[in-house]
């Protein structure tokens, strides 16, 4: 069920399988997940119709935090690229300190003005909305990232492509 900022989902909506992601864009976790994993299960799966994938925010930390209102703020035809954007260049941003300069030059990379950078990280409805999904994720059972859930069958931490698919194809054909 998509809380109040919706879901970004890529897919067949009536795919025979669904896999829910919780990702924080500081997580290097999900860096591994999406460099090495993710463009295999977007190939195979979704790309095929085989898999609605819908990615959700669970962000660990103020700069993971502010990164994830970035992304929100993005057109939905930039959010997933955003997202690569910032899992792939974590050494470039992450810090212990919120840094917008970092997080604007990789906004900048995908077509965001400075303008509309400075105002989304101050979006009210946005942060409360990521505040929600957080939440909601927590009553999941999610603790880290990534997590992913397919079918409801829960994954964590360091996912290969194997288990992922393990639980794809019995339910996939």
């Amino acid at each position: 069920m998509p809380g109040p900022l919706g879901d970004r989902e890529y897919g067949n909506r009536n795919a025979p399988v669904t896999i829910v992601e919780y990702v924080s864009l500081t997580c290097p976790y999900c860096r591994a997940y999406h460099a090495k994993v993710f463009p295999r299960v977007k190939r195979t799966y979704v790309d095929t119709g085989k898999v609605r994938y819908i990615i959700r925010e669970f962000a660990i930390g103020q700069t993971a935090g502010a990164a994830a209102i970035v992304t929100r703020c993005a057109p939905k035809s930039k959010y997933l690229p955003l997202v690569e954007a910032y899992l792939s260049r974590q050494s470039e941003w992450v810090s212990q300190d919120v840094r917008p300069d970092a997080l604007y030059k990789i906004a900048k990379s995908q077509g965001m003005s400075r303008a509309q950078f400075d105002k989304c990280l101050s979006n009210q409805s946005i942060i409360d909305g990521l505040t929600e999904m957080k939440q909601r994720g927590r009553k999941l059972g999610v603790v880290g990232t990534p997590t992913l859930f397919i079918n409801g069958q829960k994954l964590q931490g360091t996912v290969t492509f194997e288990e992922v698919k393990a639980l794809i194809e019995p339910q996939a054909s």
